[in-house]
Parts: C-alpha cells; sequence; structure tokens
C-alpha cells in the first residue's frame, strides 16, 4: 500500500495531487490538517466519483489519531489509515451509491441514514447501520431542464415588439416626409405623426428591455 504522511495538507507538492475531483484539503484531517495521502484508497474515491458522474460530498477522510479520540472513532479505524471516507447523501441515491461503491472495490460500509451519510472504506468486508429508506421517486436525478416553447418565449416576444416598434417608427417617419412634400393640404397632421413616430421607438426601447431582462432571468435559471 501507497502511503504519504504530510504535516499539514498545504505540503502537498501540486504534481503529486493526481485526483482531480477532490483536493488535498477536502482529505485532510479536519481537526489538525495533517493528511495522510493513501493512493490505493483514493484511486477507488476517483473511480466511484467517475462512475457516478456527479460530486461527492466528503464529511471526513483522513483523521489523525488525536482527532480521531476527539470525535468518538473507533480505536482501529480506518480513517486513520487514510483508507475510510464518510460520504453525504445530499446528491445521491444510497442505494445507487452502493452499488457503486461496490463495483469499484469499497468493501466496508457504515450506514447512518440520520446523519445523512454513508461511510466507505477499503476493508475488511463488512457492513453495520441500518440502510437508508428506500424513496418511493428518483433521488436527486439530473435532467436536462425543459426550455421555453419557442412561440411562449419571452425573448421572442420581447424582440418581436422591438422589432414590429421599430418598423412602426421608420413606417411614421417615411409617411411623414411624403405628407410634408406632397400632401401640403394636411400639413397639420404632421405634428401628430411625429408624436406617433416618438411612441413606436418608446415601444421598441421597452422591447429591448424586456429581451435583455429574460436572457438575464433565463441564464440565472440555467434555461438556456
Amino acid at each position: 500500500m501507497t502511503t504519504t504522511f504530510y504535516d499539514h495538507w498545504r505540503d502537498v507538492p501540486e504534481k503529486a495531487w493526481r485526483w482531480p475531483n477532490f483536493s488535498p484539503a477536502e482529505i485532510a484531517c479536519r481537526g489538525t490538517g495533517k493528511l495522510l495521502v493513501n493512493e490505493p484508497a483514493l484511486d477507488k474515491l476517483q473511480a466511484l466519483r467517475d462512475r457516478l458522474g456527479k460530486p461527492l460530498i466528503v464529511r471526513s477522510a483522513f483523521r489523525s489519531p488525536e482527532h480521531n479520540r476527539s470525535v468518538g472513532g473507533a480505536t482501529r479505524s480506518k480513517h486513520m489509515d487514510g483508507a475510510a471516507f464518510d460520504i453525504a447523501m445530499t446528491n445521491h441515491d444510497p442505494a445507487a451509491f452502493e452499488t457503486a461503491a461496490r463495483a469499484v472495490g469499497f468493501l466496508g460500509f457504515g450506514f447512518y441514514p440520520r446523519s445523512g451519510f454513508i461511510h466507505v472504506d477499503l476493508g475488511p468486508s463488512r457492513q453495520w447501520g441500518e440502510r437508508f429508506p428506500v424513496r418511493a421517486t428518483a433521488y436527486a436525478s439530473e435532467t436536462t431542464p425543459a426550455r421555453e416553447v419557442l412561440a411562449q418565449s419571452r425573448t421572442m416576444k420581447g424582440g418581436g415588439a422591438a422589432g414590429a416598434a421599430t418598423l412602426g417608427a421608420a413606417g411614421v417617419e417615411v409617411a411623414q416626409a411624403v405628407l410634408t412634400d406632397t400632401q401640403t393640404a394636411i400639413i397639420p397632421l404632421v405634428p401628430y405623426l411625429d408624436t406617433l413616430r416618438w411612441v413606436f421607438i418608446a415601444v421598441a426601447l421597452g422591447g429591448i428591455a424586456v429581451t435583455i431582462y429574460a436572457r438575464l432571468d433565463d441564464w440565472k435559471r440555467g434555461r438556456r
């Protein structure tokens, strides 16, 4: 078993760390900052992360002997060997997580439904605790957010309003010019057409504002 001990996780050389979805700080002792890098255990942890395809929230990994005593850990806890991890089930289905963890080679399992995590370690093969209750519906499923129907899109509506208003303003300007040049008999109407042109411009600006707002709002919601 390949292990390397560091007095503090900040001492780990960047080139020596090869588990892309985890950091030394995540794996280090929560109480002291010390870190025992257990390469086989971390390889299995990374394999589990790759298999599940979603983040693993590590509640506890390596524990120094003094920290293990302070939290009431077992006297021969695998955490002190850097070979155990407590993973939160916040974003995982516990049954699917257990299946995947066994598939990548974890042998020891502890179930803590009240605290919301599962303990996994390199063995020996054993388990304890009461399993999480089976959920009636899928747990933390990852689905692609539904997109707006194009005809109902606020962006399209705002853009359409801006476009229509812009064309309207241009049409009024053309009509105004024609009336001024050729229809001297109704020149008194020209000022009203000028006002109407500005109304169309205001509507166009409003449409543009709606479009921008809709884009920003959709981006925040992750709808695009």
